[in-house]
């Protein structure tokens, strides 16, 4: 069998209007103080991949318009929904309607493998990349969540565990699709 690369005109891309009128996958995603911005930007194409709800910016967390996000996002933080608050107490008070987790390494976390939600929608807190989640945000949280890691160093990026969590998030909210 032979493959070739498509085109980008085979993708079937969404336009930035269309996918605003696209239903979409009911996760928030709340970054906790995350300090680069190449990562943010990051996080936002991975959120407009899974067409993800909106994104909680916090803290520290750079918002648009910036260059330095754009690198990254390519456009991105155009498409996903997103709001800043200084404070992500603050931010997490405001989600009353959904079951929050971190993505944090706890004495009680469940694995990525094995969680299951148990109502939608959900939030899910990701930290910075020096300290992850403060732990006072903890107590919002019905529980936390850990992708399970086999090397030395424990621990991965915060976009590509957002990543790594939104895929196998995604994949248990749609597995009857």
């Amino acid at each position: 069998m032979t493959s070739r690369k498509l085109r980008n005109e085979e993708l079937n891309r969404l336009s930035v209007e269309k996918f605003k009128k696209e239903s979409k996958s009911p996760i928030t995603l709340v970054l906790d103080n995350v300090r680069s911005m190449h990562n943010v930007g990051s996080i936002f194409r991975s959120a407009d991949a899974f067409r993800l709800e909106k994104i909680l910016l916090c803290g520290i967390t750079a918002h648009p318009p910036h260059r330095e996000i754009r690198k990254t996002a390519l456009g991105a933080e155009e498409s996903v929904d997103w709001e800043y608050f200084e404070n992500t107490a603050e931010a997490l008070q405001s989600l009353t309607d959904y079951e929050i987790y971190a993505l944090e390494q706890t004495t009680q976390s469940t694995s990525l493998r094995n969680f299951q939600h148990t109502s939608l929608p959900l939030a899910l807190i990701v930290g910075n990349e020096v300290d992850g989640v403060a732990p006072d945000l903890l107590d919002f949280c019905r529980g936390t969540i850990e992708i399970p890691q086999f090397g030395t160093k424990h621990s991965f990026n915060v976009s590509v565990s957002t990543g790594i969590a939104l895929w196998e998030l995604y994949n248990k909210i749609n597995e009857n699709d």
